[in-house]
C-alpha cells in the first residue's frame, strides 16, 4: 500500500506517539471511520473468525481463560484487549505473544497512509483496524475481540462474531453510554446480531429480560450463566455443568472466586465454538485453565510479604478484589497502595478496599488522568482507617515494604495504570515498561 499522504517513514516511538496523538479526538462512537480504514486494506475482517466480548467487569479474564483453552487445543488465537499495562502492543496477541515493534511500526505507517485528513480516526478506531488487519495477516483461527466501551457503537462492533459473550452490566461511562442500567445494558446489547449465539452472565432481571427479548427479536441463541450453564466452587476447584459437558474439580489460574464464573462464561463460549468446528478435549479444557496468564488481575508477584496487584479499576472490580481479600487473606494484616483515575466514582471504588487495609498508601501513576492523592485521602477520610500521602508510586512501594512484616499482605491497586507501573518495580526483566 503506498503512503500518499505521508512519505516519511515514522520509527516505532514516533509511529506510537501519532496514534496517541489522535486521543485529542476524544471518543467518538459509529463505525464509519473504522470500516473507512478497513475498507482501504481490503476488507481482510470480513473473511475471519472472531468472538466478540462486552461487559462492565471480566472481559479480559474470559478473554484469556478462552483463549488458554483454544491455545492448548493447537488454534492460533489472537486476542485484542485495552488498555495495556506496560507496553502498547500488548493489546495485541497471537497465542499469548504480544505484536512486535518492528509490525506495529508498519501498520501503523500503512495506517497513515489512508487516514483522511478531514476525518482522521479516533485512537480506539486506528488501533481497532490495526487489530484486524493483523489478525488477518497473521492467519489466526479465531481471534477475540473485547469491546472498548460500550459495544452498539464500539470500533469493534464492525465484526460479525461466532459468539457474543457479555460478561456483566453495572454504572460505568455514564458521560457517555447513559446514566441508567437499562440504557447501558442497551449499548451493551449492541453487539447481539442476527443469528448469533450470545453467552452473558448478567444478573440484573430487567438485564436480562431486555438480552432475552433482543435475542428473540433478532433470533439469536440465548445462553446465560445460572440457567443452561450452571457452576460452583468448592475447595476441589470448579465443577461446571454445561450446554453438553460436566466438569468436576477444574484448578483455575486466576486467583478470586469471581474468576470462576469468567471461567464458566469461557466454557460455555467454548462449548458454542466446538459446534462450529473448534473441537476441544476435556484434557486440553482442564489445562487452559489452569495455565492461563493475565496480569494484573489478583496477581502475586513476591511472598514474605505477599505482593497482590489487582487493577479494581471500578466499584464492581473493587467489590470483587474485597471479597477475594476476605475469602484468602482475613485475619492478615494488609498494607494498601491505592492509585485511581480522576474520571472514576473514586468514593464508591474506595468504599469497598479502603476498609479491608490496616494501613493506605494513596499515591498516583505517572499518567495525566491520575488523582492527586490529597483526593483520594480526602475521600477515604470517613473510613477512618490509618494512611498516609507518598506522592510517587516507587517510593510508596519503597514504603509499603519498609511497613511490612513478612506475614502481612501488599495489596497494589486502583487501577490498572497504578499495576502496569508497578510491575517493573517488582520484575523489571520480565516487565519491561515502554517510554
Amino acid at each position: 500500500m503506498t503512503d500518499t499522504v505521508h512519505e516519511e517513514r515514522l520509527s516505532y516511538e514516533e509511529a506510537v506517539k501519532y496514534l496517541y496523538s489522535l486521543q485529542k479526538f476524544g471518543i467518538k462512537f459509529g463505525l464509519s471511520k473504522t470500516s473507512n480504514l478497513l475498507n482501504a486494506f481490503g476488507n481482510p475482517h470480513e473473511r475471519q473468525n472472531y468472538v466478540h466480548i462486552a461487559g462492565t467487569n471480566g472481559k479480559g479474564s474470559v478473554a484469556a481463560f478462552l483463549a488458554s483453552i483454544l491455545r492448548e487445543a493447537g488454534f492460533r488465537i489472537g486476542v485484542y484487549t485495552s488498555p495495556h499495562l506496560l507496553r502498547f502492543t500488548e493489546r495485541f496477541r497471537i497465542n499469548g505473544r504480544e505484536m512486535s515493534r518492528e509490525t506495529a511500526a508498519q501498520l501503523i505507517n500503512e495506517l497513515r497512509g489512508v487516514v483522511v485528513q478531514e476525518e482522521p480516526p479516533t485512537f480506539f478506531e486506528a488501533t481497532t483496524a490495526m487489530a484486524l488487519v493483523y489478525f488477518a495477516r497473521e492467519k489466526t483461527d479465531l481471534a477475540i475481540m473485547e469491546v472498548g466501551m460500550g459495544g452498539r457503537l464500539d470500533a469493534t462492533n464492525i465484526i460479525r462474531p461466532l459468539v457474543s459473550v457479555i460478561t456483566n452490566i453495572s454504572l460505568e461511562h455514564q458521560d457517555f453510554l447513559g446514566t441508567s442500567i437499562k440504557e447501558i445494558a442497551g449499548e451493551k446489547a449492541g453487539i447481539i446480531k442476527e443469528g448469533v449465539d450470545l453467552v452473558t452472565g448478567a444478573r440484573k432481571p430487567r438485564v436480562v429480560k431486555e438480552f432475552r427479548r433482543l435475542c428473540q427479536e433478532k433470533k439469536a441463541p440465548f445462553w446465560r450463566i445460572g440457567e443452561q450453564v450452571r457452576y460452583r466452587l468448592t475447595p476441589s476447584g470448579l465443577h461446571y455443568y454445561g450446554l453438553a459437558r460436566r466438569m468436576k474439580g477444574i484448578r483455575l489460574g486466576l486467583k478470586g472466586h469471581f474468576q470462576a464464573r469468567n471461567a464458566a462464561l469461557a466454557l460455555a463460549a467454548g462449548e458454542l465454538l466446538e459446534r462450529k468446528g473448534f473441537p476441544v478435549s476435556r484434557e486440553q479444557v482442564r489445562m487452559g485453565l489452569r495455565n492461563v496468564d493475565w496480569p494484573g488481575r489478583m496477581q502475586v508477584i513476591s511472598t514474605n510479604p505477599e505482593i497482590l496487584l489487582d487493577g479494581a479499576h471500578n466499584p464492581g472490580a473493587a467489590r470483587a478484589l474485597a471479597s477475594a481479600l476476605q475469602e484468602e487473606y482475613r485475619g492478615r494484616r494488609v498494607i494498601m497502595v491505592i492509585g485511581v483515575m480522576d474520571d472514576k466514582d473514586i468514593r464508591e471504588i474506595l468504599k469497598w478496599i479502603v476498609p479491608l487495609g490496616d494501613h493506605i498508601i494513596y499515591t498516583r501513576p505517572q499518567y495525566y488522568r491520575a488523582a492527586a492523592p490529597e483526593r483520594l485521602m480526602a475521600e477515604a477520610a470517613s473510613f477512618e482507617v490509618p494512611g498516609e500521602i507518598v506522592p510517587a508510586l516507587f517510593p510508596a512501594l519503597d514504603r509499603a515494604r519498609a511497613l511490612a512484616h513478612p506475614s502481612d499482605v501488599i495489596v497494589v491497586c486502583g487501577s490498572l495504570f497504578t499495576v502496569g507501573e508497578a510491575l517493573p518495580y517488582f520484575d523489571p526483566e520480565k516487565y519491561s515498561a515502554e517510554e
